[in-house]
């Protein structure tokens, strides 16, 4: 298994360019954050796509393209509960 940290780096470097594109933050727990850029850069080096670290993959392809980060449900979690359900964007 090669070195999770180069991945995490990319990971959190496009999810912060994605949530200023879109109007979102990321996580301000530092902790909580860390944690679901780790599992979207395992997810990326074990599966090849960074699959929502929150959601279970069904092995089913076209089913589990919707759980990849941006998840399809992620705007409408940010408008409803002020976060997605992996807790990685916040409404502003």
């Amino acid at each position: 298994m090669t070195d999770l940290a180069p991945i995490m780096e990319k990971t959190h470097e496009w999810a912060s360019k994605y949530a200023q594109k879109k109007g979102f933050i990321l996580n301000p727990d530092e902790e909580a954050l860390n944690m679901v850029i780790e599992g979207l850069s395992r997810n990326k080096q074990e599966h090849g796509k960074q699959y929502c670290p929150c959601r279970l993959r069904t092995g089913n392809e076209d089913e589990d393209r919707k759980i990849i980060c941006p998840c399809i449900f992620h705007h409408d979690e940010i408008e409803n509960d002020g976060s997605c359900h992996c807790s990685l964007f916040f409404k502003v």
